[in-house]
């Protein structure tokens, strides 16, 4: 965002109560915990609107804002760390904040946009294949990309763009391996055959898969802050 989001937050009792946190939906808001820069946790209530507009803002979840909490004149640099939607309707539910220290390196995952048409599928019919969506960076908060942008214009069939062609610059540090692979291009006959695979992996039983963001609402209708 071109300019610095306020949220205008009001603090709220009982910290984890299912019942409580019920009533702050009812009311129209969301409960929310902030915690973190060697402060306490402080259970909050926000309004679901200004954090949806935020997590769909073009920096998303890595937008830096301004918490402001009622009745106190602290004012605290903060980013959405963890959030919750119902299952059934979709709606968000409860939302994790944490404060943010301008001065100190954070780790953040930003998204990976392919630019350009490869040359590989303009003129040889073959498909481009994005394996990385996003990729884990580390860097001051003030410089956190909203999007890493990659010119895909070069690649030709059976090319392989990689973490190390990222576009790098002295304020971000990759924390993947530069040898991940981020897109390729392929022929037909080899995507064929990699989602015949795939079909054929599907019908083995896996272990459910564990969500880290957007989970569900827990058994007490509230979240517990994160340890960090």
């Amino acid at each position: 965002m071109s300019n610095t989001e306020v949220v205008t937050a009001k603090s709220r009792e009982g910290k984890f109560n299912k019942n409580a946190a019920r009533r702050v939906r009812v009311s129209g808001k969301i409960p929310a915990v902030v915690y973190g820069a060697g402060q306490e946790s402080i259970a909050l209530e926000v309004d679901p609107k200004q954090i949806t507009r935020i997590l769909y803002s073009d920096s998303g979840h890595n937008t830096i804002f301004d918490l402001e909490i009622a009745g106190s004149s602290a004012k605290a640099k903060a980013m959405i760390v963890d959030w919750q939607f119902e299952p059934i309707k979709g709606n968000l539910i409860h939302i994790d904040l944490k404060r943010i220290a301008m001065d100190k390196v954070i780790r953040v995952s930003v998204p990976i946009r392919l630019v350009g048409t490869s040359i590989g599928v303009k003129a040889h019919g073959g498909i481009l294949d994005q394996v990385l969506r996003e990729v884990e960076i580390e860097c001051l908060p003030a410089d956190i990309p909203s999007h890493l942008d990659v010119d895909v214009t070069a690649l030709d069939m059976h090319g392989v763009l990689r973490v190390k062609d990222l576009p790098h610059s002295g304020s971000i540090k990759f924390l993947a391996d530069e040898n991940n692979t981020v897109a390729h291009v392929t022929a037909v006959r080899e995507e064929v055959a990699a989602t015949a695979d795939a079909t054929a992996a599907a019908t083995t039983p896996a272990e459910p898969e564990v969500i880290k963001k957007g989970k569900a609402e827990t058994a007490d209708g509230d979240a517990p802050a994160a340890k960090k």
